[in-house]
C-alpha cells in the first residue's frame, strides 16, 4: 500500500517496531504534507467568521477522514497490531473553546470548507484555554490547560498588525490552523496572539495579574470578570480580536486589488454572538482612515456584517460601561457616539433601542442589530422568542433582518469518526452518499421492521457502552455495568440547563431504592460539565452531584441499581466516547431558555432517545421523529414566559406542598450528604432552590419524574426501543451543519 510504504519511510523502522508516539508524529507529518498539497478555496466573495471560541477538538482523526485516509490507515495499523484510536489519544486537545458556541463554530468551519465556500475563521490563540478541571474534596478546581506545548496543528505566519490598546501599541502575531473540507479543498482558522505572553505569571490555579496586558492578553478564554480588572481584560481581548480581523480583511482586499468602497460586494463578516461586536465600529474607523466618509463607511459595514444571536438570557447580551471602553479603546468612542446619535435621531430617542443607555452602558448586541444586514437565531423556537419577546423592539423596526438558521453538527466527526461501526453499518445498508447529503439517512426507515438490522444497531450500542464503561473505570475509578441504562447529561454547567433537576431525580431514586423499590434494570447517570470559575451556584451543583456519586458508590445496596458518574474535565475527546454510548439524552433546560443545543443532535444521530423539554432544537427533533420517538415534559415556553412576566412562580409553594420535592430538597443537607460534602455549599444550593430558583427547577419536577419513569419502562420493550433508535438516526439528517451553512450562504453571505 502507498500509505504503508510512506509510513515506513517516515519511521525508518517497521510499523510493528514503532511506538505509538513515533507513529503519531509520522502520521502527522504525512497529514501535513497532504494538507500542503490541497489548494485554498477561491471565490469572488469571502466570509470571515469571527468568534471568541473555536472548540475544534483533536484534529488528526478529523483530517484523516476529510483527506480520505482514515480507513486505509486504520487497516494498515490493525495489520501491524496497532490501534489508530490509541495513537490519536497522544494529540493534545486544543483548548480554544468552552461549549456549544465554540463547537458549533468548529462544525461550521468544517462545513464551509466541505461545501467549497471561501471562508476563514478568526479568533484568539488562548495559551491556557478555559481551564483544566480537577476535582478535589468533591469540588471543582481550575488549573491551567497547557495545550500549546508540543502542539501539531498551529502554524506561525509572518502576518503582524499594530493594535492600539489604552494608548499603547502592541504588535500581534497570526497563527494558522488548516481547515480541510471533506474530500475537498481547504480554508484557514486565523488565531491572533502576542509574542510577549508569559504563562509563568499564572499561580494558585488560574490566578494572574489582570493588569499586565502584554503578558496576559491571550492567556485564558473568558477570564474571571467579577471585578473591573477582569472586565477590562475582556474588552482588551475582544478589541484585539476584532482589530486584527478588520486589518486582515482590509489587507487581503487590497492585495486582491478590490476597492474598499465595494467591500460588501467581496466580503461577508459573521459576528458569532456579541463578543466580536466591536468589529463594527472598528471597521468603520479604519474605512474612514482610508478616506471613506462616515455615512458611506457605516453603509458598507452594515451591508458587510451579519449577527448570530445565541442566547435568550438577557444577562448574556454584553453591556460594557462606556468609561471602560474609553479607558481601553478611546479611538472607538467617537464612532460609538456617532452611531448612537444616528439611532437617537432616527427613532426619536426610544430608550430600548439606544446603543448607550441611561446608565452609560454600551449595548453590544444593539450595535450588531442596528448596523448589520442580518440577525439570526439558531433554532425555530429561539428565533420566534427573539422576534416576539426578547428583541421585539428590533423586530418591529427591522423585520426583514430577522431570520432563523437552526444549528447543525458535522456528521463526519459525530458519527464517522466517533462511531465508525455505526457509520460502516449505514454505509452497507444505504451507501455512503449520506456523508455529504445527510438527508439520505432517511433511507434507513426502510429497515425499521428489520429485526436483523435493529439487532445490529443494538450490538453496536452495547459495544460503545462497554468501551465507555472501561474508560470510566480507568479514569474515574467507578465500575459501571454496560447492561445498565446509560442516562447522560453532558453540557456546560448552568442553572438554566437544570443539571440540578436531574440531581433531584437521583435523590428520589436513591430514596426509593433505600425503601426497597428497585428499578427493573440498573441505571447509570453520567454527567460531564465545567462551571465557570466565578459561577458559585454552578459549582455547588457539581459538588452535590459528586457527593451523590460517592454516597451511592459506597452503598452496597443502592449501587447494584444506580450509579452516578461525574466525568472529570469534560471535553471534545470525552464527548466522542460518551455520545455513541448514550441511551437517554437529557435535554432538560427550562423551556424558553435554551437557544438551540447541539448535544441533542449528536445524541440523536447516534441513536439515543431524547428526554427533554419543548425548548431549543428539541422542538424540531420532536417534529421530525414524532411524539412517539421522543419523551417531552414540562411547561411550555409560553407558560414559562408568562410566569416570568407575572412573577407567578414561587419555589416555596412547591417545596411546602409537594412531599416528594420536599424530601428530595431536604436530602441535600441530610446527614448522609453532609458527611461527604461542604455544608455551606450544599445549604446554599438548597436555599436557592427553595427561595429563589430563578430557572424554575421545581416547576417541572413532577412531570420530569413521571416521564422519565415511562422512558425507563420503555427501554425494557426492546423491539420497540430499537425501532425508536433507528428512527432517530434516520431523521437526524436535517441537523447536518452542511444544511445550516447552505442556508447561511443562500440567505446571508451569497458567496460565489
Amino acid at each position: 500500500m502507498e500509505l504503508e510504504t510512506l509510513l515506513n519511510s517516515r519511521l525508518n523502522k517497521s510499523i510493528k517496531e514503532a511506538s505509538n508516539t513515533e507513529l503519531f508524529y509520522a502520521i502527522t507529518q504525512i497529514v501535513n504534507q497532504k494538507k500542503l498539497e490541497l489548494p485554498f478555496i477561491k471565490g469572488e466573495k469571502k466570509l470571515y467568521y469571527i468568534s471568541a471560541e473555536f472548540l475544534i477538538g483533536k484534529q488528526l482523526g478529523k483530517n484523516l477522514i476529510n483527506l480520505g485516509l482514515y480507513h486505509e490507515l486504520d487497516q494498515v495499523l490493525t495489520k501491524n497490531n496497532k490501534s489508530l484510536k490509541q495513537i490519536e489519544q497522544i494529540e493534545k486537545e486544543p483548548s480554544l473553546g468552552n461549549g456549544g458556541l465554540g463547537r458549533l463554530a468548529a462544525c461550521f468551519l468544517d462545513s464551509i470548507a466541505t461545501l467549497n465556500l471561501q471562508g476563514d475563521g478568526i479568533g484568539l490563540n488562548y495559551h491556557l484555554g478555559l481551564f483544566h478541571q480537577e476535582f478535589k474534596d468533591r469540588k471543582q478546581f481550575e488549573v491551567a490547560d497547557e495545550w500549546l506545548q508540543d502542539n501539531t496543528i498551529l502554524h506561525p505566519t509572518d502576518v503582524h498588525f499594530p493594535i492600539e490598546l489604552a494608548g499603547k501599541t502592541y504588535v500581534s502575531h497570526m497563527y494558522d490552523v488548516d481547515i480541510v473540507g471533506y474530500n475537498g479543498q481547504k480554508n484557514t482558522l486565523h488565531l491572533f496572539d502576542l509574542d510577549t505572553i508569559d504563562e509563568s505569571i499564572v499561580h494558585d490555579g488560574i490566578e494572574f495579574d489582570k493588569t499586565d496586558i502584554a503578558r496576559n492578553l491571550t492567556l485564558f478564554l473568558y477570564p474571571d470578570d467579577r471585578n473591573k480588572d477582569g472586565q477590562l481584560l475582556r474588552i482588551y481581548q475582544q478589541y484585539f480580536m476584532v482589530s486584527n480581523a478588520a486589518q486582515l480583511i482590509i489587507q487581503e482586499e487590497k492585495e486582491k486589488g478590490h476597492c474598499l468602497d465595494d467591500l460588501d460586494k467581496h466580503v461577508s463578516i459573521q459576528i458569532n454572538d456579541t463578543h466580536p461586536s466591536m468589529i463594527i465600529p472598528e471597521l468603520i474607523r479604519l474605512l474612514i482612515q482610508e478616506g471613506i466618509p462616515f455615512e458611506k463607511a457605516v453603509s458598507i459595514v452594515t451591508n458587510t456584517c451579519a449577527y448570530t444571536n445565541h442566547t435568550i438570557l438577557a444577562e448574556a447580551l454584553e453591556k460594557w460601561p462606556l468609561d471602560y471602553l474609553q479607558e481601553v479603546v478611546p479611538q472607538l468612542i467617537p464612532i460609538i457616539h456617532d452611531l448612537n446619535h444616528s439611532i437617537h435621531t432616527a427613532f426619536h430617542g426610544q430608550p430600548d433601542l439606544a446603543i448607550i443607555d441611561e446608565q452609560n452602558r454600551v449595548h453590544m448586541a444593539r450595535i450588531d442589530m442596528h448596523y448589520s444586514s442580518s440577525i439570526n437565531g439558531v433554532a425555530a423556537l429561539h428565533t420566534e422568542i427573539l422576534k416576539n419577546q426578547e428583541l421585539k423592539a428590533f423586530y418591529t423596526i427591522y423585520p426583514n433582518k430577522f431570520n432563523n438558521k437552526t444549528n447543525g453538527i458535522t456528521f463526519r466527526r459525530w458519527i464517522m469518526h466517533c462511531n465508525p461501526d455505526l457509520a460502516n453499518l449505514i454505509d452497507r445498508l444505504i451507501g455512503n452518499s449520506w456523508h455529504k447529503n445527510a438527508n439520505q439517512l432517511e433511507k434507513l426507515l426502510a429497515f425499521s421492521e428489520d429485526e436483523h438490522v435493529l439487532n445490529q444497531l443494538d450490538e453496536i450500542k452495547y459495544k460503545n457502552k462497554t468501551f465507555l464503561a472501561q474508560q470510566i473505570k480507568e479514569q474515574e475509578g467507578i465500575e459501571v455495568d454496560p447492561n445498565s441504562i446509560f442516562d447522560i447529561q453532558v453540557k456546560r454547567l448552568h442553572e438554566y440547563k437544570r443539571q440540578q433537576l436531574n440531581a433531584l431525580w437521583i435523590i428520589h431514586k436513591y430514596l426509593q431504592i433505600k425503601a426497597g423499590q428497585f428499578p427493573k434494570r440498573p441505571i447509570t447517570v453520567i454527567f460531564g460539565a465545567k462551571a465557570a470559575p466565578a459561577y458559585d451556584m454552578a459549582k455547588n451543583i457539581i459538588h452535590l452531584i459528586i457527593c451523590l456519586q460517592d454516597l451511592i458508590q459506597h452503598d452496597p445496596v443502592v449501587n447494584q441499581h444506580l450509579k452516578v458518574v461525574m466525568l472529570n474535565n469534560y471535553n471534545v475527546a470525552k464527548s466522542e466516547m460518551v455520545v455513541p454510548a448514550c441511551d437517554i439524552s437529557e435535554q432538560i433546560s427550562l423551556a424558553s431558555k435554551e437557544a438551540s443545543g447541539t448535544g441533542n443532535m449528536k445524541f440523536m444521530l447516534n441513536g439515543a432517545i431524547t428526554l427533554g423539554t419543548n425548548d431549543g432544537a428539541n422542538v424540531e427533533i420532536r417534529q421530525l421523529v414524532g411524539d412517539e420517538n421522543i419523551y417531552t415534559f414540562g411547561k411550555s415556553s409560553d407558560e414559562v414566559i408568562h410566569l416570568y412576566e407575572t412573577e407567578g412562580y414561587h419555589a416555596m409553594d412547591y417545596y411546602q406542598n409537594n412531599a416528594i420535592i420536599h424530601d428530595c430538597i431536604d436530602f441535600i443537607t441530610s446527614p448522609e450528604l453532609l458527611a461527604l460534602g461542604d455544608e455551606k455549599m450544599l445549604s446554599s444550593l438548597k436555599n436557592n432552590l427553595i427561595h429563589a430558583d430563578w430557572f424554575m427547577t421545581l416547576l417541572d419536577v413532577n412531570s420530569y419524574f413521571t416521564v422519565k419513569e415511562s422512558l425507563l419502562a420503555c427501554y425494557e420493550n426492546r423491539n420497540v426501543w430499537k425501532k425508536k433508535v433507528l428512527i432517530n438516526i434516520a431523521k437526524a439528517g436535517f441537523f447536518s451543519s452542511d444544511r445550516t451553512i447552505e442556508e447561511y450562504n443562500r440567505d446571508i453571505w451569497h458567496l460565489k
